[in-house]
């Protein structure tokens, strides 16, 4: 599986697309030689035409080279709507300006975009922070495809300190800003200071508005696994500044070790829990362990939905 740093040098927007390419290409190509190899990955233009379709919409030409009827496929005649949901908050920006779980948010997005083009389906963006900072629709088109890469460039581009974020208000917008049903695919490291269920609820509040809109609900949690989740530090005093109030904890890492393992494993395992509860995938996504399990994520889902 391809490590993420690899690809920090093709950050800039003509770059985004060739990472989109060659990780989606070579994913595909890897389906043959896995479990994975029962997942259909069409990339039909066409479809076959049926008696009652609009005569308007037949490929002549194709008629003339085969002597079938095919009728073009339209933007409105897409499979999928996708909304890709990223989080651009400041502690998306950890670990370090070279490689963070925004650069790896970013560039998954764009391969999932990547990959839904080429299926003819239609995808959106929407970026936040405390609220909603863009939104648009979903499209299918080359054009769009181009103006989304631009705007994912942007966020690489820019720099946050203390940008703090609220998930739950964001796709509470975001839910009545999606008029048509929608699979909406979240990026976001869903940190946030939650000692019990309780503090979840806003936040949940908002995903079952999203499932009462009728949407289809993915959730990745970024994380740089070995630093937040398994606390992997040198064992030495650190200054541990939180990046989206500025607040700065000095401490020694073996003395806070414990305690905030703890935490972090009880809160993951509530979020999960609860998204089991609300019928919510929610896929663990280490930004040291390449774009795979994203894409296979995507599939699996894309292939319950029919």
């Amino acid at each position: 599986m391809a490590n993420g740093n690899q690809y920090e040098n093709l950050q800039l927007s003509t770059n985004l697309e060739i990472l989109a390419r060659q990780v989606v290409e070579g994913f595909i190509t890897g389906l043959h030689k896995s479990p994975f190899h029962g997942f259909s990955v069409e990339f039909a233009e066409h479809r076959l035409y049926n008696t009652g379709d609009s005569v308007k919409n037949i490929d002549w030409k194709l008629f003339a080279k085969t002597d079938k009827l095919f009728s073009k496929r339209y933007e409105e005649e897409t499979n999928l709507r996708c909304q890709f949901v990223i989080d651009t908050s400041s502690s998306m920006y950890f670990p370090d300006e070279k490689y963070n779980k925004l650069t790896f948010a970013v560039q998954s997005s764009a391969c999932l975009m990547y990959l839904l083009k080429k299926q003819r389906d239609a995808f959106g963006l929407s970026l936040f922070t405390d609220q909603v900072t863009l939104n648009t629709p979903a499209k299918s088109t080359n054009t769009h495809q181009k103006y989304l890469f631009a705007q994912l460039d942007q966020v690489l581009q820019a720099s946050k300190n203390n940008v703090k974020t609220n998930l739950a208000l964001a796709l509470h917008q975001i839910a009545e800003l999606i008029h048509k049903r929608s699979l909406v695919i979240v990026f976001s490291d869903m940190l946030q200071t939650v000692h019990d269920d309780d503090q979840l609820a806003p936040l949940f509040a908002a995903l079952q508005h999203l499932k009462f809109n009728k949407h289809e609900v993915v959730i990745f949690n970024v994380t740089d696994k070995s630093k937040e989740v398994d606390f992997k530090f040198e064992n030495r005093p650190y200054e541990f500044v939180d990046m989206e109030t500025g607040v700065v904890l000095k401490a020694h890492t073996n003395k806070v070790a414990t305690a905030y393992i703890g935490q972090m494993n009880a809160y993951r395992k509530l979020l999960t829990l609860k998204c089991a509860q609300y019928k919510i995938d929610m896929v663990d996504a280490d930004i040291n362990e390449g774009f795979d399990n994203v894409l296979q994520a995507y599939l699996i889902k894309r292939q319950k939905m029919g």
